[in-house]
């Protein structure tokens, strides 16, 4: 018999992940509409946060090398199909990524980087004249992910609304 859901470990790293991004996402995103007073402590939590999404990171996709998915329905088309893997592995690309480049932006800073004051994040060797090519990329790459996001979100909406089939409860927490 061929499993129809995720595990709950999946499931688990799933949803943690994700929020933690979104979350990220919008304090990345709005940082600078706050105070100045406040923008040191939205950073701050951006950077822990970010961490967290790297290590989450490395442990699901230890998880999925070693616990594969359940197959894609059937009914898929190749297009679907291949949509589906590509937006998977990307995400996962940059779940990985952008928390390096905003980590190495972070290593060439002035302040120690605190994760969420408990201890201070080594800084990562990088050449200070790369600090501009990291802030691009963070940032585009922070762009790819709300595309790649709003990709996933309309397949899910599809799947679950239009296909009536059963994409969306796989991820969901068991009730």
């Amino acid at each position: 018999m061929t499993r129809s859901r995720y595990s709950t470990v999946a499931i688990a790293l799933h949803w943690l992940i994700g929020l933690a991004i979104i979350g990220n996402l919008i304090g990345g995103l709005t940082h600078d509409a706050f105070p100045r007073e406040q923008r040191g402590l939205i950073m701050a939590l951006h950077k822990s946060f970010g961490l967290t999404i790297l290590v989450l990171s490395l442990a699901r996709l230890g998880w999925r090398l070693a616990n594969p998915p359940p197959p894609l329905p059937d009914y898929m088309t190749p297009l679907e199909t291949a949509l589906a893997k590509v937006t998977h592995w990307g995400f996962y690309a940059l779940m990985l990524a952008m928390p390096l480049t905003g980590w190495a932006m972070a290593s060439l800073g002035k302040r120690e980087t605190s994760y969420f004051w408990l201890f201070d994040v080594p800084r990562l060797p990088v050449d200070p004249a790369l600090k501009g090519f990291f802030g691009e990329a963070h940032e585009i790459l922070g762009w790819g992910t709300i595309a790649l996001l709003v990709l996933h979100v309309g397949a899910v909406a599809k799947h679950h609304w239009f296909d009536r089939d059963n994409m969306l409860a796989r991820m969901l927490p068991r009730r």
